[in-house]
């Protein structure tokens, strides 16, 4: 088949800081997505956005042509209307587990289509097969009849979503060009707005354990993401959230499980609860119930029925006992004081070199391993007693694990807890 456009022209176009026409533009990611473009040309491509950018028309028709290059999923066929969250990610950000069942125990069928965790940052799928017997991998059938029975699922995003994006994706990873906002949102929306769900919510992270680090960078993502879920349909908003400092007490897998299990039966970290109760809020908004009483349905102890029934959909015992490590070790505060910040990012390396994450996509994570937190910021600390104790299947894991957390906190001995007031977990919100 004789090809319409020439793949370097495209290239050139971007290069040289202008815009690609749409025909080239849809033509080039279908090429890729065939073979016909080569890695070193999607290479150079996305070199030429990373330096270049893209205009907002432009970043819209790279997110229609990723979403075309697959399937589309509707959910039409459901009795109830659709509502999804996406995390960019952080440290101990386990709001996922807690959150769907909460908004499904409104009537609300939540489509949680998540994946793994790579580096620092935990993923959902990981944290959930910490539970003894329960499965990722779902088929259509099995996702339409548990989101009709019970309202929630999280499950593995099928590989017939935005093939294209999971193409750049890898080799985004490889070339240094992660970190460009039009190929950001154009991954996120593409898979986002692909799933079929009616309304979406977006928790976007900023600060030292975050994706996105500076706030205006932050504030420009979750800007285009909205727009980008608008321009396609889908009714779109998002949370600019605080990641300086890690999100509740348990970084890893298995013990994060433990901590969304806390806050469903209506305790667990107050701000885990806080960010778990807005963004239910701002779902349950977006799907028409303005009004629902949210801290009820945690206190009251619907969400946690959902959970357990969602949990025992897909296999899993939410009764059963979650893995617990071999070995632990306790770091203790050398002052007495008031602990002032606690280095998110550090943290988060901590974990991961303790097994809790992965450097490569097919390394296996240890469920057991990572870090619980004796202490926030804000909190009061004694000489000798407990800050964080680091858990591990190899004792050998723990003097890197140390390592990174060198420096990762301060403690004023002279500050007044009650006057340590922290920055808002809840920066901004963005709407279109």
């Amino acid at each position: 088949m004789l090809e319409p456009f020439d793949a370097v022209d495209v290239i050139r176009a971007k290069r040289d800081g202008g815009a690609v026409p749409e025909a080239e533009l849809r033509w080039f990611v279908d090429a890729y997505t065939r073979g016909y473009v080569s890695d070193p040309q999607m290479a150079s491509f996305a070199m030429a956005v990373f330096l270049n950018g893209m205009a907002r028309e432009e970043i819209r028709i790279l997110t229609d042509a990723m979403i075309a290059s697959g399937e589309r999923m509707s959910f039409g066929a459901l009795s109830k209307v659709t509502v999804d969250k996406h995390s960019t990610g952080g440290v101990g950000d386990k709001i996922t587990l807690p959150l769907a069942p909460l908004v499904a125990s409104f009537g609300v069928a939540v489509p949680q289509l998540s994946g793994r965790g790579l580096g620092h940052t935990g993923g959902t799928l990981d944290k959930l097969e910490s539970i003894p017997g329960w499965r990722a991998a779902l088929t259509n059938e099995e996702l339409f009849a548990q989101l009709e029975e019970v309202g929630a699922v999280i499950c593995a995003a099928g590989s017939g979503l935005a093939p294209a994006d999971k193409k750049l994706y890898a080799l985004r990873d490889v070339t240094g060009t992660v970190n460009s906002i039009p190929l950001i949102a154009s991954s996120i929306m593409s898979k986002k707005i692909a799933e079929g769900t009616d309304s979406l919510v977006l928790d976007v992270k900023f600060g030292s354990g975050a994706f996105m680090q500076d706030y205006a960078l932050a504030r420009e993502l979750a800007e285009t993401m909205v727009a980008l879920g608008v321009d396609s349909g889908v009714r779109t908003t998002a949370l600019l959230t605080d990641m300086n400092t890690p999100l509740g007490r348990a970084i890893g897998n298995a013990n994060e499980v433990r901590e969304s299990v806390e806050v469903l039966a209506g305790g667990g970290p107050a701000d885990v609860r806080e960010l778990t109760v807005t963004l239910a809020r701002e779902m349950l908004t977006l799907a028409g119930q303005p009004d629902a009483d949210v801290d009820a349905a945690l206190d009251d102890g619907r969400a946690m029925d959902t959970w357990e029934r969602m949990i025992r959909a897909q296999g899993g015992d939410p009764a059963a006992a979650l893995p617990t490590a071999r070995e632990t070790h306790t770091i203790v505060a050398p002052t007495t004081g008031v602990l002032t910040r606690l280095d998110a990012l550090a943290v988060g390396v901590a974990a991961w070199r303790l097994g809790a994450g992965r450097a490569r996509a097919d390394d296996a994570v240890v469920f057991a391993a990572g870090i619980d937190l004796h202490a926030k910021p804000g909190d009061l600390v004694v000489a000798g007693r407990p800050l964080m104790t680091l858990s591990a299947d190899d004792a050998g894991r723990f003097a890197r694990a140390i390592e990174a957390l060198e420096g990762a906190w301060s403690i004023d001995s002279d500050a007044d807890p009650k006057n340590f007031a922290q920055a808002p977990l809840v920066r901004d919100r963005i709407t279109a």
